[in-house]
């Protein structure tokens, strides 16, 4: 299925892996009701729409290590239970964060960040929380990705919750492309889809389980290079272990 990366290996290789873009968005998508992605929140930075983030408890949401690089709590806040970035649902502050302590910018390895909430958020059909995946979806599988971030690369973002599908790609071809990428990453495409700019921290899911975090990638819905996303199954022991202290 995704023979393309491999055929286009020997040009692909040729744009070093330093050359990763800083965020993910979603490109190709159509309009989502908060209720198909109840899991889906976002992060909001000194009040303003910032990343993506994922409900994983009433205390608990989960978001990409880039997306709170102040580590400051008081900067952030979390709203989930609506389909718009700029109304509605609940917004919640936070009262901690801990980022993975070998996060790695210049690669995103390990970029992932547990945030406990100060007040407890109100579950229902509109906020739900995900699961954990156990293990990475094989080659090929279907995925959904949703958010808030541009439609296009370096283009406007959506007011409007979007989702779109992408298919899991061969680890090893993904590697191949970029010429660097980690156990701790894990890639999906779609011909014309992807996660884009300001989608960043928000959930990869197969089968109601959250499998990835948005995370990064050479631009938007680019042919040679995948969206690369933090690997939940890989990351899924530090994870449950930072959720006891933060």
């Amino acid at each position: 299925m995704f023979i393309q990366w491999a055929l286009l290996i020997s040009s692909a290789t040729l744009i070093a892996a330093g050359s990763i873009s800083i965020s993910e968005r979603i490109v190709g998508g159509q309009t989502a009701n908060i209720s198909e992605v109840p899991w889906q929140a976002f992060l909001q930075y000194l009040g303003k729409y910032d990343c993506g983030a994922v409900v994983f408890s009433d205390e608990i949401v989960i978001t990409a290590a880039h997306c709170v690089e102040s580590n400051n709590p008081e900067e952030y806040s979390v709203r989930v239970g609506s389909s718009k970035s700029n109304q509605g649902g609940q917004v919640v502050q936070i009262s901690n964060i801990i980022r993975h302590e070998n996060f790695q910018h210049k690669y995103y390895l390990n970029d992932i960040a547990v945030i406990r909430l100060k007040t407890k958020l109100q579950l229902g059909d509109s906020v739900r929380p995900i699961p954990l995946a156990d293990q990475a979806p094989a080659s090929g599988t279907p995925a959904l990705v949703s958010g808030w971030g541009d439609i296009e690369n370096e283009g406007p973002s959506s007011v409007d919750l979007l989702k779109t599908i992408v298919n899991i790609v061969d680890w090893n071809d993904c590697r191949r492309s970029y010429g660097y990428i980690s156990k701790d990453q894990i890639c999906a495409a779609a011909s014309g889809k992807d996660s884009c700019q300001g989608d960043s921290g928000g959930p990869l899911v197969v089968d109601g389980k959250l499998v990835g975090i948005v995370s990064t990638g050479n631009e938007c819905a680019h042919p040679y290079f995948p969206g690369v996303y933090a690997n939940v199954a890989v990351l899924k022991p530090w994870i449950e272990n930072a959720i006891k202290f933060v």
